[in-house]
C-alpha cells in the first residue's frame, strides 16, 4: 500500500543524502528566495522581541505589564483572524505579503525612533505591539496560503512547512544571542533599528519571485457567509477540530511561559540580559532540532500520536523548569520544552495543511492562527496576574500540569477520527486501507 503518488515526495537532484532530502523544498526557486529572505528578517524579529521584553521589564519591573504587552500583541489575532482569513481566500497572496511585510518594517522603525529619541514608554510600546499583532493576523494566513504557490510539487509541502519551522527556530537561537550582546553594549534601540532593516531582505525576495497569478473568482456572498462556511467546515471535520482544540488549550495555559522569561532570568536564576538571551536561545535550539526531525520525515503518517506525546512532554518540561532555580538545570529543561512545543505546533500545522480543502485554506489557517496566537493573550494576562500573586515558578508548573491534561484528552479524541481524513481538493495523507486492518488512530495507522 502506498500513499497517493501525486502527493508523495519525488526524487530531485541533490536530495539523495539525508541532508539533501531534509532540504528538498529549497529546489523550488520561489520558496528558496523566501526561505533566505525570511531567515534574515526573522533574526531581526527575535532581536526585537527580546529587546522589547527586556525594555518593559527594565522600565516597569512588573510581571503583569510583561503579560499586558504580550496580550496587546496577540489579541488582534483572536479578534481579526477569522475575518482576515476570508479576505486571504479572495486576495492575491503575493501582493498581500508585500503589504504586510512593509507595514511590519515601518512598525520596527517607529520603535527605533522612539527609543533613539528617549520618548519611548510602556503605552506607545503597547500601541505599536498591538499594531504589529493586527498585521500578523493578516500576514500569517496569507503566508500559509502562499506557501502552496511557492512549492509547485505538493509532495514537498510538509517539508516546506518543516523548513519554515527550522528557519523560525534557527533565528530564535541567533537573534536573541545577538540581542543580548547588543542590549548590553548599546541598548534596546539598536535591536529595533536592525530589525527594521532586516525586513528589506524578505521584501526583496517577494519582488524577485515569478508567480503565476490566475484570476481569483469573485464571490457574491458576504464575508460573514464565507466565515460561517469556514466555521462549519472546521466544526464538522473532527481531525481539524480536535487539533485546533489542543492548540488552543496548550496556547492558553502553556505557551505564555515565554512572557515570564525575564522574571526567571532576572529574579529566579539571578542573571541579566545575557542570561535572558541564553535562555531564549536554548529554547530555540531545542525547537531547531525539532524542526530538523520534522524536515527529515518521509511522510506525515504517525504525526497524530506524536502530537499528543509532545504536548504531554512539553507540560512535564514546564513543571521541571518551574521547580528549577539553577541556570545549569533550567537550560536543559528549556531544550526539552523548545523541542516539544515545536513538534506539537508544527506537526499540528502540517496535519491541517495536508488535509484541508484548498478553497478553504485561508479561512482554516486563520482559525489555526486564531487559536495558536489568539489564546496566548489571555494566557499572558493570566500568567502575569498569577505570577504576581503566587510567583512565576508556581505559575509555570500549573500551566505544565494543564498541558499534560490537554494531551491526554487529544489522545482519546483522535481515536474517533474518520477512517480517511482526505477531502475533495485536499491532500490525501493516508494510503488506501485494506480490509481487515484495524487501528485506533488515522494518523498512526501505517508507520
Amino acid at each position: 500500500m502506498a500513499v497517493n503518488d501525486s502527493f508523495a515526495p519525488r526524487a530531485k537532484p541533490g536530495t539523495n543524502s539525508k541532508i539533501g532530502f531534509a532540504m528538498r523544498a529549497l529546489c523550488h526557486r520561489n520558496y528558496r528566495l523566501f526561505f533566505f529572505g525570511q531567515s534574515l528578517s526573522l533574526t531581526g524579529t527575535w532581536m526585537t522581541q527580546v529587546a522589547t521584553s527586556w525594555l518593559v521589564y527594565r522600565l516597569t519591573n512588573s510581571a503583569f505589564l510583561l503579560g499586558l504587552v504580550g496580550f496587546s500583541g496577540q489579541i488582534p489575532a483572536l479578534l481579526l483572524s477569522p475575518f482576515f482569513g476570508v479576505w486571504v481566500d479572495r486576495l492575491n497572496s503575493l501582493r498581500l505579503l508585500k503589504l504586510t511585510q512593509t507595514l511590519s518594517m515601518l512598525e520596527s522603525f517607529a520603535l527605533a525612533v522612539l527609543a533613539f529619541t528617549h520618548t519611548i514608554n510602556i503605552w506607545n510600546i503597547i500601541g505599536l505591539i498591538a499594531f504589529q499583532g493586527a498585521v500578523n493576523a493578516l500576514d500569517l494566513p496569507g503566508r500559509q496560503r502562499f506557501l502552496v504557490k511557492m512549492v509547485e510539487d505538493r509532495g514537498d509541502l510538509a517539508n516546506a512547512i518543516a523548513l519554515n519551522s527550522l528557519t523560525l527556530n534557527a533565528t530564535r537561537i541567533v537573534g536573541p544571542s545577538i540581542a543580548g550582546v547588543v542590549i548590553a553594549l548599546s541598548g534596546e534601540k539598536w535591536c529595533f533599528l536592525i530589525d527594521g532593516f532586516s525586513y528589506l531582505a524578505v521584501i526583496a525576495s517577494l519582488f524577485m519571485m515569478r508567480v503565476g497569478s490566475p484570476p481569483i473568482a469573485r464571490k457574491d456572498t458576504s464575508v460573514f457567509h464565507e466565515l460561517k462556511r469556514g466555521w462549519d467546515y472546521v466544526v464538522g471535520f473532527s481531525p481539524v477540530r480536535s487539533v485546533l482544540i489542543l492548540v488552543a488549550g496548550v496556547g492558553l495555559v502553556g505557551m505564555p511561559y515565554g512572557v515570564l522569561m525575564p522574571v526567571f532570568a532576572g529574579s529566579v536564576v539571578h542573571g541579566d540580559a545575557h542570561t535572558l538571551g541564553f535562555m531564549t536561545a536554548t529554547s530555540g535550539l531545542g525547537a531547531l532540532a525539532s524542526a530538523m526531525v520534522l524536515a527529515m520525515r518521509k511522510s506525515v503518517i504517525g504525526l497524530g500520536r506524536w502530537v499528543a506525546v509532545c504536548a504531554f512532554l512539553f507540560g512535564a518540561g514546564l513543571i521541571g523548569f518551574g521547580l528549577s532555580h539553577w541556570l545549569w538545570l533550567s537550560l536543559p529543561l528549556l531544550l526539552v520544552t523548545g523541542f516539544c512545543t515545536m513538534q506539537q505546533t508544527a506537526a499540528s500545522n502540517i496535519i491541517i495543511q495536508t488535509i484541508v480543502d484548498e478553497d478553504k485554506r485561508g479561512r482554516v489557517m486563520s482559525f489555526y492562527n486564531m487559536v495558536f496566537i489568539g489564546m496566548a493573550p489571555f494566557g499572558c494576562l493570566m500568567v502575569g496576574g498569577l505570577a504576581n500573586s503566587i510567583g512565576a515558578p508556581r505559575t509555570v508548573m500549573i500551566g505544565g500540569a494543564l498541558c499534560m491534561i490537554c494531551a491526554g484528552w487529544f489522545d482519546r479524541a483522535q481515536r474517533n477520527w474518520p477512517p480517511n481524513p482526505a477531502r475533495p481538493g485536499g491532500l490525501e495523507i493516508l494510503p488506501k486501507v485494506g480490509t481487515g486492518i484495524k487501528t485506533a488512530s488515522i494518523l498512526t495507522r501505517l508507520e
